[in-house]
């Protein structure tokens, strides 16, 4: 039995395009794959920790190979906590609307909260980093309401979907599967688009069912 984390980074409920297109994935593995248990993370409404002053300076004391403590070891035990849930998955659910080029700053929250040494990654000074969530495989959806791939510069630029696929192959996290519908706003044919991405969604569901009794 596969464990999914589905992780929803916008805060617009039924009105998300992302959203709509995510849940057709996951209707459709549950169909072919009822025993896959799925955990929710609400970005917008579960508690993430505040990473600030006393978490940073935990990092850097487990970066010296110190044991954080006081303060630093609280706010260290939260970051586990929610490193803990995340690392439970086996498979990844994401849903990425664009925000001003770049991705939702709940999410890039969830990012900077989890990416720890001994966490998400590994650090050697000859060879540089390695991803700690090797053997794990996600699926992101990414929508904008105006950019497009090869859009002129004034449609936007995309720190959206780049960077975050960067840091999913810096976790180590891979197969990444995508679907994408862009532009969802500034187009004349959105309800195609639309049906599109929603049929992607549902046959990589079913592709991701039938892998997983396959590995099974």
């Amino acid at each position: 039995m596969s464990k999914l984390l589905y992780v929803i980074s916008s805060p617009r409920g039924e009105q998300s395009e992302s959203r709509a297109i995510a849940d057709e994935f996951l209707d459709a593995y549950r169909q072919s794959d009822p025993s896959v248990e799925v955990d929710v993370l609400e970005l917008w409404t579960d508690t993430l920790p505040v990473y600030g002053g006393d978490g940073v300076a935990a990092k850097m004391s487990v970066f010296a190979g110190r044991e954080p403590s006081g303060d630093q070891a609280s706010a260290w035990a939260e970051v586990q906590r929610i490193f803990s849930r995340f690392d439970a998955a086996d498979e990844y659910l994401f849903t990425v609307p664009m925000w001003n080029h770049g991705i939702p700053w709940v999410l890039k929250h969830l990012i900077d909260t989890i990416s720890q040494p001994g966490m998400v990654f590994g650090f050697d000074p000859a060879t540089g980093y390695e991803g700690l969530l090797a053997g794990k495989r996600a699926v992101v959806v990414y929508t904008s309401a105006v950019y497009y791939e090869g859009a002129p510069r004034e449609f936007g630029t995309d720190f959206h979907r780049a960077y975050f696929n960067d840091w999913l192959r810096w976790a180590g996290i891979h197969p990444v599967s995508e679907v994408r519908f862009q532009p969802n706003l500034v187009t004349s044919d959105a309800d195609a688009g639309r049906a599109v991405a929603k049929a992607s969604a549902r046959a990589l569901g079913n592709r991701f069912a039938l892998s997983g009794r396959r590995a099974a």
